[in-house]
């Protein structure tokens, strides 16, 4: 990690916190105008940050608002990449309704061979 007063681009160091698979991509969601810097909107890959700022970019399906602590030298594993910054956002709460149920205990899923026969039965007797 280096010293608080170092800047770095952004592109770079959304890749180093690992909060995009490739530094192309984090450039282009940049380029694109989807990332805040202490509110304002940032255009160029080239945007310098420093410790202390605030960014907010959507990233799968919430928005997450970050605050850099450090500048990075290298990409390094996920403990320390999570160092580089602090979530300011709160935690995603799951609805109940996106929790995955086991599909038999609601009636879906495959047919037994029973259901299956009961289903070619009632299809056979509505083609008469």
């Amino acid at each position: 990690m280096t010293e608080a007063g170092d800047k770095l681009r952004l592109d770079k160091w959304l890749w180093y916190a690992r909060f995009f698979k490739t530094r192309s991509l984090a450039a282009s969601i940049v380029a694109g105008g989807a990332v805040r810097i202490n509110g304002t909107p940032a255009s160029k890959r080239s945007t310098t940050i420093t410790s202390g700022d605030v960014l907010t970019f959507a990233k799968d399906d919430h928005i997450r608002v970050i605050r850099v602590e450090a500048c990075g030298t290298r990409r390094g594993p996920a403990p320390e990449a999570q160092a580089l910054y602090t979530d300011l956002a709160p935690p995603e709460r799951t609805p109940k309704d996106k929790v995955p149920h086991n599909p038999a205990f609601e009636g879906k899923g495959r047919p037994t061979k029973r259901d299956r026969r009961q289903l070619d039965l009632s299809k056979a007797r509505h083609l008469d």
